[in-house]
């Protein structure tokens, strides 16, 4: 009301200077037609002028170029509308700026706690000027600043405190997002329930006409000032390979029980504030994830965590443990009665297997347990380490015999894990850690120590193969009630003590040496056999002309046979005439005579001497020495038989007959 009754007195002044601003750019002819109306003698009651003294008048008024009124009106514009805006109360505000008015005094005065006068009471006032001329702000009730429009560069955002309005529930510590345009307009901020202090909502890029008595407004420029750094107020950028998990600031408390918020739909990944609130957010963790791309996130409302995917290798599986999401019982079945497997997304151990790839999971939230479903092998031993890095506490077992000798043992265990069988491992025990020191160690160590007592230390070394099928059998039926699958035990290093090796050592070498002498035995026999075979060889045809001959001689002799059976039969024959001639004799002469006749024969057959050819008589002691004088000589001159052939001569026993004499 006060700048319209200000407007309508000072409209006369106004079309006046709008007046003098159009006759200074009228036409030259304009000009000399007003010259030659003031030269003419206006015509009234009294006498027209004469003329002289009309050019005594014209000589009076001087002739100006054309171009000296329009400057003389700008000139008086300059010098006198200053003086005139003062006293119109004359506001001019550029179009990159904002006019925020403060009303010195007023009837009314502003309530308690407010700050920001919303019905002309004193003080600063809500409404601001915007561009252009503004009448009736009297320099002695108003004050106005002159502020820069507020701009927000790319990718940046400007967070806002309200330093006037309704107080923010004590439940909360971030003023609620209402209807201002973009705080543009502080009158229906306060109007419609705004809060001081932080507020929810942001400023994206962009220019914004913003009291800034009511608002301040934080930027990069002075972000510090206000305790926070030029990163906090750019746009949130998550990288392609990462995960943001998100703990919010403000909303209602997080539920007993629960380690997060659930998950809220509709406030576009944490943009929208006010929807997140509305609709029961959480203040904390939140089960939600950001993915990758840039966001405009207020960080007083919403704190970022960037973490890298899950990754889940080839050759492996991914069982998720969740701590949040419900829980809705078991869905193992009833043959599984070891632990608990839920659905996807419930609170438990997932029944289903993340797996090989990169999965954008709130590991605040989950845990993966990666299991190998490709065979592995654990070393029982110090010397060897595998890079899944599961056997690193395993040691050589430590082992006592029957026969009460200390040795160690390594052993080597081949296991395998379905991936269907993987979520039942983790359920039951947790982790694969877990599987290789609450149950392999165990049951592997175990066994082999039971057996090492039932045989003596020679009994592993010299039947280890026996020991390892009896223990990979055993093992296979022990890992199966923890579906795991037991593919081979398999016996290593044997270090038995070192007295029992230097023995074992000499008793090994004594065996090697009977082996040696065995075979030299073996090889001197096969050259013995050689040379037999060789001469064998060379002798063949001896040998077979012996065997010709041993022939020969066998049809010799059975020839001879017959021959001497066919002269024994001849002689029998003949002894049989013989006997039957004797016979014959002796019953014709008697048997004296006809031996007497036989006796002569013979004699006379044969050429029998009956006196000898020397005989030595023994009458004096000569006569041994005649006997042999005589033999001598007898010898030296054998007797011609008859057919010619000498003999010598006939010695008697008892004396040498001399058959000369």
């Amino acid at each position: 009301m006060i700048k319209f009754k200000f407007l309508q007195q000072c409209l006369p002044l106004t079309l006046s200077l709008l007046a003098s601003v159009v006759t200074t750019i009228t036409t030259p002819a304009t000009a000399q037609s007003h010259n030659r109306t003031l030269t003419q003698p206006t015509v009234t009651n009294s006498q027209p002028l004469s003329e002289p003294n009309l050019q005594i008048i014209q000589a009076q008024i001087p002739s100006l170029p054309v171009w000296v009124y329009p400057l003389g009106t700008v000139v008086l514009i300059l010098v006198f509308l200053p003086q005139v805006g003062w006293i119109a109360g004359l506001i001019v505000i550029g179009e990159r700026e904002v006019g925020i008015v403060t009303k010195k005094f007023s009837a009314k005065s502003l309530p308690a706690g407010r700050l920001i006068a919303l019905n002309g009471e004193a003080g600063l006032q809500a409404d601001t000027l915007p561009p252009g001329w503004h009448f009736g702000y009297f320099p002695w009730q108003y004050n106005v600043q002159k502020e820069s429009v507020v701009i927000i560069p790319q990718d940046e955002i400007g967070l806002i405190i309200a330093n006037d309005g309704a107080s923010i529930p004590p439940n909360r510590i971030l003023g609620k997002i209402v209807e201002s345009q973009n705080f543009q307009n502080a009158r229906k901020f306060l109007t419609n329930g705004g809060e001081k202090g932080r507020q929810l909502a942001i400023l994206t890029t962009g220019t914004y006409r913003i009291n800034t008595a009511l608002f301040t407004i934080i930027t990069s420029p002075n972000a510090k000032t206000h305790g926070m750094t030029p990163e906090q107020l750019r746009v949130y950028a998550i990288k392609p390979d990462r995960v943001g998990i998100v703990a919010t600031l403000d909303g209602t408390p997080i539920e007993g029980g629960e380690i997060a918020g659930p998950v809220i739909s509709g406030h576009e990944n944490f943009q929208n504030a006010q929807v997140f609130i509305n609709a029961g957010g959480r203040r904390g963790l939140q089960e939600q994830v950001m993915l990758s791309g840039s966001w405009n996130l207020n960080p007083w409302f919403v704190q970022i965590e960037q973490v890298p995917m899950t990754e889940v290798p080839i050759g492996y599986v991914g069982v998720v443990i969740s701590y949040v999401g419900k829980a809705e019982g078991d869905v193992s079945g009833d043959a599984f009665t070891h632990g608990n497997l839920v659905k996807r997304g419930d609170k438990g151990v997932w029944i289903e297997s993340l797996q090989a790839g990169k999965h954008p999971l709130n590991t605040k939230i989950m845990k993966v347990e990666l299991v190998p479903t490709t065979n592995i092998v654990l070393n029982f031993t110090a010397r060897y380490t595998g890079e899944h890095g599961y056997d690193s506490s395993l040691s050589a077992l430590k082992l006592l015999s029957f026969d009460g000798f200390s040795f160690e043992l390594e052993v080597f265990q081949v296991i395998h894990v379905g991936s269907m069988d993987a979520p039942k491992v983790i359920s039951r025990l947790g982790s694969m850690q877990n599987l290789v020191d609450q149950v392999l160690r165990p049951i592997v160590g175990n066994y082999f120590r039971n057996s090492a007592q039932e045989y003596t230390i020679l009994d592993f070394l010299t039947a280890r193969s026996d020991r390892q099928a009896e223990s990979a059998e055993f093992v296979r039926q022990a890992l199966r009630a923890y579906d795991v699958q037991a593919v081979d035990t398999l016996i290593g290093l044997i270090s038995p003590p070192p007295e029992l090796m230097q023995t074992l050592t000499e008793r090994k070498i004594a065996e090697e040496q009977e082996k040696t002498y065995m075979t030299q035995r073996t090889a001197q026999t096969q050259r013995q056999e050689l040379v037999r075979e060789t001469a064998l060889a060379d002798i063949q045809k001896e040998v077979v002309t012996a065997e010709q001959g041993v022939n020969i001689a066998k049809l010799q002799a059975a020839a001879a046979i017959e021959q001497a059976n066919g002269e024994a039969e001849s002689i029998r024959l003949t002894g049989e005439a013989k006997a039957d001639a004797y016979k014959a004799g002796v019953n014709a002469l008697g048997s004296q005579a006809y031996t007497a006749l036989q006796l002569m024969q013979v004699i006379g057959d044969r050429q029998v001497r009956v006196v000898p050819d020397v005989a030595v008589s023994g009458n004096n002691g000569s006569g041994l020495l005649d006997a042999m004088m005589g033999m001598f000589l007898w010898n030296q001159t054998p007797t011609i038989e008859e057919n010619g052939n000498s003999h010598p001569p006939t010695v008697l026993q008892g004396e040498i007959v001399d058959d000369s004499e």
